[in-house]
């Protein structure tokens, strides 16, 4: 059987010492090898060897040593060995070693005297410790405070053993006497701790009566006075007044963990907003004054919390939130933002804004190696609060327009995208957005970037100014045409054909980035062949680009990216046509479109070249067609479509997204807590008695508590049965039910064992163990189990990650009529995976970047009896409590098919993405697959195998 343990070291394994070298080294002379075998003998019993010779060898040779560091050895080896027999009963040899430690309480060095004293309170057996009761009680009064401390732990430790009321009958009044005359720090927090723990009504009595110089006790002290007022205000919630007094008085104290606790227990025992507002207060001073970041990221967990319960008081401390941004770690930074952006008013708004500039001016000077990434989190801060105050995006989207060009592409992304949102719901801004973004046009070197930028050059150029400045600056941008020579046509013709037979020839033009093979995923989810590089946010290459700076687009093509180049020419087209409204003159028209009929035909010229190490994709060549049949033979029909048409998807798409994060804060605020009957406590109505302005706050707040149903919680009670798992049979011997709590990194499994037989089982015992990324923590105890009766036993099992996890074991015991041990075989217990998952949002750009990043990817074919791919799709999304980013309008009509990305995010912060892909095929049934990719390959399998379970409906 296992036993508890008290003592761990580290025993390493390759050499284990023998029993007779230890013994021939105890009985030498020498102190070093005594040590060194006493270490051995200690770390060999710890590993579960018995050594049953080696203690008298201990009591004759050891046992009258006057080394220090023999004697704390000695007493390492006696906390470990068996002081009791089979039976409980003391074993004689016992009493050697109780005169021993007699003397060594008498002894005159004062670190015998604190070892021993110390070595008593791990003690269990009462016999051994009576006759030592007065040699205990004497060092109380010794002159050293390391003996006085060491002897308030003992007394701590006998009273609170099952004879200890009999063995220390006064201790607490003793203890009470010793608390008002010591000085030293430490024993006065050993004895308020037993005063704590054994006569709380003391402690308390203490408390009140030196209430004055609480404030100038020692931060040990207080995080133990800290303690008894939460326990204090739990068992007692109507004297609660008083004692957050002693809270608030102690949050002005010089240490940091005294005043984290302080806020804790603030927030934990009041809702009144003078206590809520001083704990915000001095999350926020901890904030800064602590340099440690995990200190930082607890403390903005702490203050995530208070924003969720009491927002309104929390949104006046948003600035001092937003000084955390000074720390250079990011994740740091990504929490404040987060937390300000959920406060942001009409009242602050414009402070909030004003330091998020501040701090994006500082992201150009920082040579930090991640500032391009800090930059993109501020971007996206800013554009939230764009949306949230439109107001504000006249001051702060032209400077962000300078980070267009940004080498950070994700970063420049966020800005254009940005920029295209504001520009259609701020009309007011559009001529100045459209006149820096021509002005800032030759600095993009992004390829995506890019095609946005062009999109808005196409959609909002109304002006004939605006529109002649439009084509002037992409003109510019792809340089003179043609975009190649015939000698260079011919020379890498001459290439191709010298290494068609295998000679060198001279080497065709040296594109910055050849073709990509690798599938791209598209918005919807599918696979699509590559033919270009997306991203070129490099410095332009001489060999590829003019002798121009600003042909930012020719270098860009010359790549082989004929994406960009459908882009253009849709810009183009549209610019044309826009100016058939605007442009009077004719013969300036037809100009323009001879000139960009140009543009488009050398685009075609140059896909089909072979210049360029691949030819035009069939995409890019159909868009650049249509464009100039578009031109050649304009249609109203088709203007139609591609002035007012486009224009209005992208309005509803705004408003799609719109309405969808409206929908989300709506299901937020209408969780009901209160019931039309419930009584109502009108604060100017109520019995002031003589309170403070905080108690009477608290009073108030309490009563909004009870009437708005937060102190009841019985609507989970229904949910609650749903954990209870049936471990064993109703006619066994022993019937046993277990209710599994989920914790974000722990299971606890409260396992309630009933004693179904007439007989006493004794030493009865619950055994688990686990499969999985599960891990036991503790092992639990044995117990007698009466007739009939019943007991209670908690587990408590570590998780690693998420993974789907089993838990199986059985209960172990015996009767007084057989002499084997009985066993009882449990039901296994199955940890589900959605317990750790939970729906969450994020961008499509981020969902396809992690998509293409993470290895693990489980493929599983759709099986199913459900008919229809919209109601397949709900039952995925309900069976893996994940959330559907793509948008309903994606979804609607029926055409048979369906594609849709899920995401959650797990408590260990890891990232679930699935695909659905499902068709309806001509017997009626749906095929197709579903892709899960995780960076771990735990949550991919454990989702696949709940989706194959699952999906059948």
């Amino acid at each position: 059987m296992e036993k508890t343990c008290t003592l761990l070291v580290h025993f390493d394994k390759g050499t284990p010492a023998l029993a007779n070298e230890i013994k021939e080294q105890l009985e030498g002379h020498d102190v070093e090898l005594k040590v060194d075998a006493m270490k051995k003998a200690v770390m060999l019993l710890l590993n579960g060897e018995t050594l049953p010779t080696l203690f008298i060898t201990i009591v004759r040779y050891v046992l009258p040593s006057e080394d220090h560091t023999i004697q704390k050895l000695l007493l390492l080896y006696l906390e470990i060995i068996d002081k009791t027999d089979a039976k409980g009963k003391i074993l004689p040899e016992m009493i050697l070693i109780c005169q021993n430690l007699r003397n060594n309480l008498q002894h005159p060095n004062e670190y015998i005297r604190g070892v021993t004293l110390r070595f008593l309170a791990r003690l269990k057996e009462a016999e051994l410790i009576e006759p030592l009761i007065p040699s205990i009680l004497t060092n109380l009064e010794h002159r050293h405070a390391f003996v006085r401390r060491n002897a308030i732990l003992a007394m701590t430790a006998i009273y609170n053993l099952p004879q200890g009321e009999h063995l220390l009958v006064d201790a607490p009044e003793m203890i009470e006497k010793l608390l008002v005359s010591e000085q030293d720090l430490s024993a006065r927090r050993n004895a308020f701790l037993m005063l704590y723990t054994c006569a709380q009504d003391r402690a308390v009595n203490y408390l009140l009566n030196h209430l004055e110089n609480v404030s100038s006790w020692g931060d040990i002290l207080q995080m133990v006075v800290l303690e008894l007022v939460r326990k204090v205000c739990r068992s007692n919630p109507a004297e609660k007044g008083k004692y957050i007094k002693i809270v608030i008085l102690l949050l002005s104290s010089t240490s940091a963990a005294v005043m984290y606790e302080c806020a804790g227990a603030l927030v934990s025992l009041s809702s009144a907003p003078t206590a809520i507002r001083a704990a915000g207060n001095c999350y926020c001073q901890l904030l800064l004054s602590q340099s440690d970041n995990n200190v930082k990221l607890i403390i903005l967990d702490r203050l995530t919390e208070l924003k969720a319960a009491h927002r309104e008081i929390m949104v006046d401390m948003v600035m001092d939130v937003l000084r955390a941004l000074s720390s250079p770690n990011l994740d740091i930074r990504r929490k404040t933002l987060d937390i300000a952006l959920d406060l942001i008013t009409p009242r602050n708004i414009d402070e909030v804004v004003m330091t998020l500039k501040k701090e994006v001016v500082k992201t150009q000077n920082m040579e930090l190696e991640k500032s391009g990434e800090y930059r993109q989190m501020l971007v996206q801060a800013i554009h939230a609060c764009a949306l949230k105050f439109p107001e504000v995006a006249s001051t702060v989207v032209h400077l962000l327009m300078d980070f267009l060009g940004d080498s950070n592409v994700a970063s420049a992304l966020d800005v254009v995208f940005f920029v295209r949102e504001i520009t259609e719901t701020n009309p007011k801004l559009r001529e100045s957005i459209m006149f820096r973004l021509l002005d800032t046009f030759y600095q993009i070197r992004s390829s995506r970037v890019c095609t946005c930028a062009l999109w808005i050059i196409g959609e909002y150029s109304v002006s004939l100014q605006e529109i002649e400045n439009g084509i002037a600056v992409i003109k510019q941008s792809l340089g003179d045409m043609p975009f190649f020579s015939a000698a260079e046509e011919s020379d890498a013709n001459v290439a191709g054909d010298n290494k068609a037979s295998g000679n060198k020839g001279p080497a065709p033009i040296n594109v910055s980035s050849a073709s990509s093979k690798r599938p791209a995923v598209l918005a919807d989810g599918t696979y699509a062949t590559q033919s270009a590089v997306a991203e070129t946010a490099g410095p332009l290459s001489v060999s590829t680009a003019s002798s121009n700076p600003a042909s930012n687009l020719r270098a860009i093509l010359l790549t082989g990216d004929f994406f960009l180049g459908a882009v253009v020419s849709a810009t183009l087209t549209k610019l044309v046509m826009r100016m058939e409204e605007a442009q009077p003159s004719a013969v300036a028209l037809n100009k323009t479109k001879a000139e960009v009929l140009l543009i488009l035909v050398s685009m075609l010229r140059l896909g089909e070249s072979s210049v360029l190490p691949h030819p035009i994709d069939k995409d890019s060549y159909d868009r650049i067609s249509l464009c100039i049949r578009l031109l050649s033979s304009p249609d109203d029909v088709i203007r139609t479509v591609w002035l007012k048409y486009c224009h209005d998807s992208f309005v509803v798409m705004l408003k799609e997204k719109q309405d969808r994060e409206n929908e989300d804060l709506k299901a937020k605020a209408m969780v009901s807590y209160a019931q039309p009957d419930d009584l109502i406590d009108f604060y100017h109505l109520k019995s002031r008695k003589g309170m403070s302005q905080l108690e009477l706050e608290d009073e108030v707040q309490t009563d909004l508590k009870r009437a708005t149903g937060e102190m009841s919680k019985d609507g989970d009670t229904d949910r609650n049965l749903n954990r209870v798992l049936q471990l064993t049979g109703f006619s066994d011997p022993v019937y046993a039910e277990a209710y599994v709590t989920v914790h974000q990194y722990d299971i606890v499994l409260d396992v309630t064992v009933v004693n179904r037989t007439t007989e006493t089982l004794q030493n009865l015992c619950l055994e688990l163990a686990t499969m999985g990324d599960l891990k036991l923590v503790e092992r639990p105890q044995n117990y007698a189990l009466a007739p009939q009766a019943s007991k209670q036993i908690k587990a408590n099992i570590k998780v690693s990650s998420t993974e789907t996890g089993v838990i199986f074991g059985n209960i172990v015991y015996e009767t007084t009529s057989a002499l084997d041990r009985n066993v009882v075989v449990l039901n296994d217990i199955h940890i589900d995976i959605m317990d750790y998952i939970s729906p969450a949002s994020c961008a499509d750009v981020v969902f396809r970047n992690m998509w293409a990043e993470f290895e693990w990817e489980n493929k599983v074919a759709v099986n199913t009896n459900i008919q229809d791919v919209q109601e397949f799709l709900d039952h995925v999304v309900a069976s893996t409590n994940m959330k559907c980013l793509t948008p309903p309008s994606a979804l609607e009509g029926d055409c048979g098919f369906l594609a849709a990305n899920l995401y959650a995010k797990s408590v260990f912060g890891e990232d679930a993405l699935v695909n659905v892909s499902v068709e309806k095929q001509p017997d009626g049934k749906l095929g197709g697959y579903i892709r899960i990719r995780s960076k771990t390959q735990g949550i991919a399998l454990s989702l696949g195998d709940k989706i194959t379970l699952k999906q059948k409906g």
